[in-house]
């Protein structure tokens, strides 16, 4: 029995997704889920399965990796999976780094990319997202432009579909966003995965996401959610840079092995 005959296959379609918090889905808190979040990735494989019984899927994504790590832990567990249908988006830890050799992670990125393509598995890759109104990322924009760049590169070289998070202009607003201004909320991970399926041509039953009407808020209010923002979220994050630990560092994938039961 192959990897990819592994849990409750064989499957026909594998769809595999690799990557940090943003494919793991942090943000989408869901306490019924594998680390205790969903996200896009999970909602696009409900869907897939929804539309096709014989898909599986397998998330490896770990939150707090970089790129290097994503390649050196996920890329060969992929592979063995033997995927059909592989995303893709690492780096972005990376460019918050104080600094970052954005030509040499591409050109393992690159790397990496051709080997899942090698496979003959279908490869969607991601673009970054455009942080030029985020207040906390604001001064890593330029690098994300230098990273879109390659990612466009490779998609073009490569003949790959690429889900453009840059251009996806209603991300600026922050509703779609999690608490900590970092992650995509449940929103954003439905908008996301709403997306992906678009590009994938599959059916989307998914529901559009609501979203509240923004909160108005007094100059009081808004600086205590800033003290409290500051305090719960932008500290531990800055110790952790500091101390080189990653909010991954004790975590497995959700889902390491291919399945058809997403909970």
């Amino acid at each position: 029995m192959s990897a990819a005959d592994e849990l409750d296959g064989p499957f026909e379609k594998r769809y595999v997704a690799v990557g940090d918090s943003f494919t793991e889905g942090v943000g989408d808190i869901d306490p019924s889920s594998p680390n205790g979040v969903r996200g896009w990735a999970d909602r696009v494989a409900a869907q897939l399965i929804a539309n096709d019984e014989s898909w599986g899927y397998a998330n490896l994504a770990v939150r707090g990796k970089k790129l290097q790590q994503v390649v050196d832990e996920q890329l060969e567990a992929a592979i063995a999976l033997e995927p059909t249908l592989v995303t893709v988006y690492a780096g972005g830890n990376d460019i918050l780094r104080p600094v970052v050799n954005l030509d040499g992670i591409m050109e393992r990125y690159r790397w990496a990319v051709e080997k899942l393509v090698a496979t003959g598995a279908r490869v969607v890759i991601f673009t970054g997202f455009d942080s030029g109104k985020a207040p906390m990322f604001r001064l890593t924009r330029g690098r994300t432009a230098i990273y879109n760049e390659f990612v466009r590169k490779v998609a073009a070289d490569l003949d790959l579909e690429v889900v453009d998070f840059w251009h996806m202009k209603h991300f600026q607003d922050w509703r779609f966003w999690d608490v900590d201004r970092m992650h995509l909320g449940i929103e954003g991970h439905t908008f996301m995965a709403k997306e992906v399926l678009r590009v994938l041509g599959e059916t989307d039953e998914l529901d559009e996401p609501d979203l509240d009407e923004p909160p108005i808020s007094s100059l009081p209010e808004r600086a205590l959610a800033e003290a409290v923002w500051t305090k719960d979220y932008l500290y531990p994050w800055v110790k952790r840079r500091l101390t080189r630990t990653s909010s991954g560092d004790d975590l497995s994938p959700k889902y390491p092995k291919l399945t058809s039961r997403i909970w």
